[in-house]
């Protein structure tokens, strides 16, 4: 199997995957990146990946790490053997998103966290798993901090819409997604689906935007059978 690399999300680290990683590192070379933490743009942090990790690469990416993932594939294709993205998007932010993204990078700079945080805990999370986990994510989001919560943010602003290139994503494809996610809803797993033949799509019931620890076991199990799939 070729290497894993595992690409958390925005604010994210390899708490993303407390869940997924041990298993999977018991079956082969699987790593978590941060390089969503030292570069300013998404192609930026995509050429750096690549530059860390030579050879052939399986890369599985959550929400802002699966917009990394799309981006190393797209300058690199012959070197990513696997592709797996959870609860993410190939479109590019609306003005509408870009407005609420700067929004909130007022408020994190004038030290309201704490407030964008609780109210985004609707989003992120199914009803009935925003209670049991509020805090793992708070913490989560405080350990990346202000400086990185403004720069990761601008990046996903800046993107590209990926979606032009879908069909020519020729290696396997697994896309997840919650059907209770309101920042990726499931339309946008569907979509990046329904562009590559050879994808397989599942939509997590009674889950979120934080598929990784909301539905710990499926995606732990969807993920082993998709980088088996690569040997």
């Amino acid at each position: 199997m070729p290497p894993l690399i595992l690409l958390p999300g925005l604010a994210c680290d390899a708490e993303l995957f407390r869940d997924q990683h041990p298993a999977l590192a018991a079956l082969g070379p699987a790593r978590v990146s941060n390089v969503h933490t030292r570069e300013a743009t998404l192609p930026a942090m995509a050429a750096r990946l690549l530059a860390e990790h030579p050879g052939p690469l399986a890369l599985a990416g959550a929400s802002m790490g699966g917009m990394l993932a799309l981006h190393a594939w797209r300058q690199a294709p012959d070197r990513v053997r696997g592709l797996a993205l959870l609860g993410t998007t190939a479109r590019a932010d609306t003005p509408a998103q870009i407005r609420l993204r700067s929004e909130g990078i007022a408020a994190f700079e004038a030290g309201r966290m704490d407030e964008i945080l609780t109210a985004n805990l609707v989003f992120a999370f199914h009803a009935s798993n925003a209670a049991r986990l509020a805090a793992d994510y708070g913490a989560m989001i405080r350990r990346a901090g202000v400086a990185q919560l403004v720069a990761q943010n601008r990046a996903v602003m800046a993107r590209e819409d990926l979606r032009p290139d879908l069909a020519d994503i020729a290696c396997p494809l697994l896309v997840m997604g919650g059907d209770s996610d309101g920042l990726t809803p499931p339309e946008c797993a569907r979509e990046i689906a329904a562009a590559v033949p050879q994808a397989q799509l599942e939509i997590l019931a009674d889950c979120g935007h934080m598929l990784t620890w909301e539905r710990p076991g499926p995606v732990t199990e969807a993920l082993t059978a998709w980088w088996r799939s690569l040997a």
